[in-house]
């Protein structure tokens, strides 16, 4: 699909189906978007990624040990991440072995960075427009 887009920009062409399909990734991106943040907003899902973060896999009971509670509540969670893209499992023998997917995070990151950004400049011009106001209010006194 992103091949065909990539055709119609390069042939300077913007057809009916070519914007079918960059609508359809950005739809598809913003869902991976969705499912990432859902993911990371439970703080157990959190501290598992975190604990990912420090090294470089671990095994399913590794990652359930510091949690209170049972395993198979650590598997739905371990199951959501992986429903994100945020993680891979792998399983040698009856050893489950969890790694992170570093893409998906830095998809995040790419977003929340854009965001950044926008929101910087204008808080950056709100503060300038709060400091004159605050200077004009001395000034009058």
């Amino acid at each position: 699909m992103l091949r065909a887009a990539q055709d119609c920009e390069h042939a300077g062409k913007l057809t009916t189906h070519s914007v079918w399909l960059i609508l359809s990734l950005m739809e598809n991106r913003y869902k991976n978007l969705d499912r990432t943040f859902a993911a990371l907003g439970d703080p157990t899902r959190r501290a598992i990624v975190g604990s990912l973060a420090r090294r470089a896999s671990a095994s399913v009971s590794e990652l359930a040990a510091p949690f209170a509670i049972k395993l198979p509540a650590v598997m739905k969670h371990l199951g959501v991440l992986d429903e994100a893209g945020l993680i891979t499992r792998s399983k040698t023998g009856r050893v489950v072995t969890v790694r992170l997917r570093p893409e998906t995070m830095r998809e995040a990151m790419a977003w929340l960075q854009s965001q950044e950004r926008f929101w910087s400049k204008r808080l950056d011009k709100l503060t300038a427009y709060a400091e004159r106001k605050e200077l004009e209010a001395q000034s009058r006194k």
